[in-house]
């Protein structure tokens, strides 16, 4: 047996004197318990299984999530194309004058040649993933995926039907614009 080993087995049991260090440790204890509110009282339960959610705050501060992202570009790329149609339906509207056949005709015309293909690419890949990346539960009384807000999370592709809903081809109504 070691000398060190022996000597902690021999002062088992023996109470040494308080050392100044120790007693300064022992005041600040007390201190603390004294400035707690909580002392002599029962800790508050904390609810452990919740979801605070805003996607659990951005997945933890590293940023958006990927259909967040996608939503925003498709938000702003249909804007933009809004915005570029209102411009040339009202544009069209001064260059029929008065026809309301001829504008009718020529907005149908370019409702149709109008292309979406990027916004519909963004939709497509959208309406694909965004059960899977946003963690959408399913829904067993319809055997598909839960509605957000009351909705389908599936988003309609832009076409010359979504242009002629926006901006119909009467000339009265361009005009009031």
């Amino acid at each position: 047996m070691e000398k060190a080993e022996r000597e902690a087995i021999m002062r088992q049991g023996i109470v040494l004197p308080e050392t100044p260090l120790q007693r300064r440790e022992k005041a600040a204890l007390e201190e603390d318990l004294h400035s707690i509110p909580l002392t002599g009282r029962p800790l508050p339960v904390r609810a452990r299984s919740f979801r605070p959610s805003a996607d659990a705050y951005l997945m933890a501060t590293r940023g958006p999530l990927p259909y967040m992202l996608r939503l925003r570009e498709i938000e702003q790329r249909t804007e933009a194309h809004e915005g570029e149609l209102r411009l040339a339906w009202n544009a069209l509207a001064e260059e029929c004058e008065g026809d309301a056949a001829r504008f009718r005709r020529k907005w149908r015309a370019v409702a149709k040649r109008t292309a979406f293909d990027e916004v519909n690419d963004l939709i497509e890949r959208h309406n694909r993933w965004y059960p899977v990346e946003s963690r959408l539960p399913m829904d067993p009384r319809r055997g598909d995926y839960a509605l957000v807000n009351g909705r389908d999370y599936r988003l309609a592709p832009l076409d010359s039907e979504w242009v002629l809903e926006r901006f119909q081809p009467v000339l009265e109504f361009a005009r009031q614009d």
